[in-house]
């Protein structure tokens, strides 16, 4: 706990708003959660420059749902994280836009980075898929690889393919699969400003 904690705490100090919600149901799991509680207030004291707060992971659907902007940097457990990061991707209008980390901090193992859709079997050969998770997951890949070159143009040629309405069916596209790829590797090429 304490290691998941330090680095959430690490990461929203890295970012320019510093804010941190630590998602909890401790008030129904009197005991590992009360522990996480407890372990997130320690590692808090390490990090005063990091605004924090603790919130029940049903009050945070309502929040994520009616003021996403408020949030930065959200820390929870597997499971809880696992419903909230699908809320997320419903938000932004799809689980094919949602990229995910599955991150060892000190780095002792591989960390891994896909889509939060997963495999997507069910739609695998039709040319519907969107792969902008993808794309978005290898950009986290790069930047935790210390290649924040090329995750900021990769990042950057999917917002440019989005904002020319490159999409594909399920953000209200009729791109295929193909063609929202071919564009991305396209505002990739030398030329393209992205550099």
């Amino acid at each position: 706990i304490e290691r998941i904690m330090r680095y959430a705490f690490q990461t929203a100090r890295s970012r320019p708003r510093k804010q941190l919600a630590v998602v909890t149901k401790s008030n129904a799991q009197r005991h590992g959660m009360v522990l996480w509680d407890e372990i997130a207030a320690e590692v808090a004291d390490e990090f005063p420059d990091v605004t924090w707060e603790k919130m029940l992971v049903d009050a945070m659907t309502v929040r994520m749902t009616l003021q996403p902007h408020s949030l930065d940097t959200i820390v929870a457990t597997n499971l809880h994280a696992d419903v909230l990061s699908d809320l997320a991707g419903a938000l932004a209008g799809s689980l094919g836009v949602a990229p995910t980390g599955n991150i060892d901090p000190e780095r002792r193992f591989p960390s891994m980075f896909e889509p939060i859709h997963g495999s997507a079997f069910d739609i695998a050969g039709k040319g519907i898929a969107n792969p902008v998770a993808s794309f978005l997951s290898a950009a986290m890949m790069l930047a935790h690889l210390g290649e924040d070159g090329g995750s900021k143009r990769l990042r950057g040629a999917v917002e440019n393919t989005i904002a020319r309405g490159i999409l594909t069916p399920d953000v209200g596209g009729t791109n295929t699969t193909r063609e929202v790829t071919r564009a991305v590797i396209e505002a990739l090429a030398p030329g393209e400003g992205l550099r």
